[in-house]
């Protein structure tokens, strides 16, 4: 037989500390509630009723709160409940997820997309409860997972992006910029072709000759268009 394994009373709190609901199916819309409604002085049985919240099983879903680092040991709210209630909520709960169940993300970096078969393997081995339990802890999991983001880590405190500034947009108003027409750019910067033309007349023409030479010549090199 192999060796049993032995844990201290430290190690076997921590292995068996998996916090479950039986309404794992609510933590949706409560996590939706809390994004849109105040932050209570404490999330207690009170603050349950209040959203609704009247069964007994109900009042799980608090211990599920305070092991993602939402509320204290006292019910009191904490920085990532404000944070939650942010643009990056689904970041947030994402980080929460990966610290509160740590050793199975070292096992499993994609734990969420993990079967539930490999989920309760895994929570089995790190709980004395009985195998009803251990669905109920892979359900909630799997339920927190379906509101997560576990992409990356957000900072509770970051401050929001910049937005450009007023003048920096362009104004509805501007007209896109004008395009030049293409012939008066090929007339601008086109190749051009100049032709020296040299006449040489007899000093002994006559007037009347040298007229015709010059009519020739506008008739021939400066074509009119009724020419």
């Amino acid at each position: 037989m192999p060796p049993a394994i032995k844990l201290n009373e430290s190690a076997r709190s921590i292995v068996s500390d998996f916090k479950y609901t039986n309404v794992y199916g609510k933590l949706e819309d409560l996590l939706e509630k809390i994004r849109t409604t105040g932050v209570p002085p404490k999330a207690n049985k009170s603050w349950l009723d209040t959203l609704g919240y009247t069964s007994s099983n109900d009042r799980s879903m608090a211990s599920i709160l305070k092991a993602l680092g939402f509320i204290d040991q006292s019910n009191v709210p904490q920085d990532r409940w404000r944070a939650y209630r942010g643009a990056n909520h689904r970041q947030v709960l994402g980080e929460a997820i990966r610290e509160t169940y740590a050793d199975l993300f070292n096992l499993y970096p994609d734990a969420c997309d993990r079967s539930d078969n490999e989920l309760e393997n895994f929570f089995r081995t790190r709980t004395d409860a009985g195998d009803q339990v251990v669905r109920k802890i892979t359900s909630t999991f799997k339920a927190l997972c379906s509101n997560a983001d576990l992409g990356g880590k957000v900072s509770l405190n970051a401050d929001p992006p910049e937005t450009a500034k007023p003048d920096q947009k362009k104004k509805s108003g501007d007209s896109p910029p004008r395009r030049q027409d293409t012939g008066a750019l090929a007339e601008s910067f086109g190749p051009t072709v100049h032709i020296d033309i040299q006449i040489h007349i007899s000093p002994e023409s006559s007037a009347e000759q040298v007229d015709q030479i010059f009519k020739s010549m506008a008739k021939h090199l400066y074509k009119t268009p009724e020419s």
